[in-house]
């Protein structure tokens, strides 16, 4: 299985998208709708102090009626953040997300955010890992 840092590099997304916690609500769902993503890294400078997800948005936000054109980050973010490290492999990371039951999982080296990935990407990389894995065990049976 490849590591992490394998995985970050073959992103689409090669940068690390984030945003600051006194920003509004309304800008961070324009950078989620602009990237297509679920969820971003909420930084102060390089410091990683949450993160903002569609699911925060919805249950923080909507469910409560606040304005997300004038609601900070800072109040709807979760900050109880598991990370992980760039040598860690997929499938510790799987095993962390079922375990924690999150869905996005920020990378950090040194303490710096170097990339986030989302079960999806764990999960897509898993079956192309378990699809290379059929064809060599066929063609090792065909051979």
């Amino acid at each position: 299985m490849k590591t992490l840092q394998q995985l970050l590099s073959i992103k689409k997304h090669k940068e690390v998208i984030s945003i600051a916690p006194h920003r509004p609500v309304f800008d961070a769902l324009v950078v989620l709708a602009e990237y297509r993503i679920g969820a971003l890294v909420v930084l102060e400078g390089d410091k990683l102090v949450g993160i903002f997800s569609e699911r925060d948005y919805a249950r923080e936000i909507v469910l409560k009626g606040k304005s997300s054109k004038t609601t900070p980050i800072s109040e709807v973010m979760s900050t109880s953040i598991t990370t992980t490290k760039p040598s860690d492999t997929v499938e510790q990371a799987m095993s962390i997300m079922s375990e924690k039951r999150i869905r996005h999982l920020p990378v950090l080296e040194d303490g710096k955010v170097i990339g986030m990935l989302s079960i999806g990407d764990l999960v897509k990389e898993t079956i192309d890992y378990q699809q290379r894995l059929i064809k060599q065990l066929e063609s090792y049976i065909t051979g």
